[in-house]
């Protein structure tokens, strides 16, 4: 009789080309790894809602309430010193245990993670940047120039407030959706990439290909 393979051995011996942005890692991996991807990817569950909730009442209070940023950081201070003036004398007055204040409010080395992931993604986004712009893939720099340009449009109708909040929502959000549904949204990727090559095969052979260019290539032999 015939064997065939399961959907879960198909599913573990897929080609890079075949993930999402051709990527050849896990989802985990892809995100630098270490605390920053367990909060991306909601595996340290408390501190990834605690942060959608600290950015969803930051935009609240700034796009809706329309506090200012000096007023507001103001106002956490006085609230917080007056929360801890109120505990530490009620606990001399009543007999209470005093709150141990840590020394170390924020951890060293969750902004050293934080930092190296931004750094090492704006570093090859810079270069990839870099890399099109001379010209290597006219196809990548026609898709640049168009997603800038959509980009630049959403702006002109979007607060830079409204966009950098679902930009952070996006952050935490869809990693994890992603990494719930990976197998299905690759499977989208493709199909979509495929629509893609034969819309750009179609405009280069109608379109670009009939552009005329200057002889380059002879001065380059010369």
């Amino acid at each position: 009789m015939p064997s065939y393979s399961s959907s879960s051995d198909s599913d573990n011996e897929r080609s890079p080309s075949s993930r999402l942005f051709g990527r050849s890692k896990p989802i985990h991996a892809t995100l630098g790894g270490g605390k920053v991807a367990d909060v991306l990817l909601w595996r340290e569950k408390r501190a990834s809602a605690v942060l959608l909730m600290g950015i969803t009442a930051t935009w609240f209070l700034f796009e809706v309430v329309d506090y200012k940023l000096i007023t507001l950081t103001c106002h956490i201070f006085m609230t917080a010193m007056l929360l801890v003036f109120i505990w530490f004398s009620g606990a001399e007055i009543f007999k209470w245990k005093q709150p141990n204040i840590p020394t170390l409010i924020i951890e060293e080395a969750a902004f050293r993670d934080t930092a190296l992931m931004f750094h090492a993604k704006l570093n090859k986004l810079l270069s990839k940047i870099l890399y099109i712009a001379c010209g290597n893939d006219f196809k990548q720099f026609i898709l640049a120039i168009a997603s800038l340009w959509v980009l630049s449009q959403i702006g002109n109708h979007i607060s830079s407030l409204n966009l950098l909040f679902m930009g952070l929502v996006s952050m935490l959000t869809l990693p994890y959706l992603y990494e719930r549904y990976e197998d299905d949204v690759d499977r989208f990727g493709q199909k979509m990439n495929r629509k893609m090559k034969k819309m750009y095969k179609k405009l280069d052979s109608e379109v670009l290909h009939k552009i005329p260019r200057g002889p380059v290539k002879e001065k380059k032999k010369k």
